[in-house]
């Protein structure tokens, strides 16, 4: 399939918060995709995601196994709660389409690795929706490590750390239906950003903690407004140590409530031979030249912004668009399913070693 004149039929499964506030808002704004149909456990959400996105004649359904039958879909994207993601991908693959699923890739590495096998079996494609890789940032950051301008990264810091801020909507607080908090919430999204600067998906070891100390307090400060003490099943920080194969260490931070005031989330801090980079502020650069330390700040609003439709393209535009690509031109995702499997082996890991006191160690 080269002609990129193509219009691929896509498929929403779960039309809840981040398909609504990701997904069907970007590939509205994509010339080469119609979304034709919409599924939901609740199916006036998915009347209504149908409503307001569909292509006409979209049609709607509570039940995905008869989405699938439909052979005119090309593409599903899956938008459910994390324990699901595993078998409505491995099911939409076996079926013939091309899937993007949500982070994170599943609940359990097993799980995810069913999903890697399904893609490789069926020759379809795969991918897993990090949006933080296509910010500004770090595409440009991207391009400095590939081009040896940090040097060989041995240390990289993934930091997902919110002061007050518990999802309280959805099952975010639900351990059966997500696998766990702020770490498979959004310490995904800094761990799957720092594997991918340092392109080093060698794990070795891995030693994690978790704590569930906030998570009781009745009338508590949050963004969100208060959490209900009895709903919060998961824990409220998490941080691992990850070793990898050639030596390189990550420290993983995480948090939805922790008493500190320095925030960031999918935020990464990394050291080379040749040269450090941060995102504490903007994309700042350091190294040392002619004796001197220098550092760096790179002024991304000049220049080098794709555009589209005369607006500056936003990460989640920019991601559906190259998704898209690759399925009409026949390239790798940017997002390739073996990358995410890694993340998810770690933060499994982590929970791992916070429950037995314990490292763990790879194969």
């Amino acid at each position: 399939m080269s002609n990129t004149n193509q219009s691929l039929k896509i498929a929403i499964i779960g039309c809840g918060g981040i398909a609504n506030g990701k997904h069907m808002p970007s590939l509205a704004k994509q010339p080469n995709a119609q979304m034709v149909a919409f599924c939901d456990i609740v199916k006036e959400r998915a009347e209504k995601a149908a409503e307001e996105f569909g292509a006409e004649g979209a049609k709607v359904y509570t039940d995905f196994h008869e989405l699938l039958k439909d052979e005119s879909i090309d593409v599903i994207h899956v938008c459910t709660p994390n324990d699901s993601h595993s078998e409505i991908s491995v099911a939409s693959l076996e079926a013939g389409k091309h899937v993007m699923c949500e982070k994170p890739m599943a609940k359990t590495a097993a799980q995810a690795q069913e999903m890697v096998d399904a893609a490789k079996r069926t020759g379809k494609k795969l991918t897993i929706g990090y949006q933080n890789r296509y910010r500004n940032d770090s595409q440009y950051l991207k391009q400095l490590c590939e081009a040896g301008e940090l040097g060989d990264i041995y240390l990289g810091k993934a930091l997902a750390i919110r002061r007050r801020a518990v999802p309280t909507w959805g099952v975010f607080l639900d351990e059966e239906k997500q696998g766990g908090g702020p770490l498979i919430d959004i310490g995904t999204h800094a761990l799957d950003l720092t594997l991918w600067l340092m392109d080093n998906y060698k794990p070795k070891s891995v030693l994690g903690s978790t704590f569930h100390k906030l998570g009781h307090r009745e009338n508590a400060a949050n963004a969100f407004g208060p959490w209900d003490p009895e709903q919060f099943k998961v824990e409220d920080s998490a941080f691992g140590f990850i070793t990898m194969e050639n030596g390189a260490t990550i420290i993983l931070e995480s948090s939805w409530a922790l008493n500190v005031v320095e925030t960031g989330e999918a935020k990464t801090i990394l050291a080379g031979t040749e040269g450090g980079a941060d995102m504490k502020d903007g994309l700042r650069i350091n190294g040392e030249k002619l004796s001197r330390l220098y550092d760096t700040n790179i002024d991304l609003n000049a220049g080098g912004v794709a555009f589209y439709s005369g607006a500056a393209e936003n990460e989640a535009d920019l991601e559906q668009r190259l998704w898209l690509d690759a399925i009409l031109k026949d390239t790798e995702p940017v997002v390739k399913p073996e990358q995410a499997f890694v993340v998810t082996q770690i933060l499994e890991a982590i929970y791992e070693s916070a429950k037995t006191g314990k490292a763990v160690y790879f194969e």
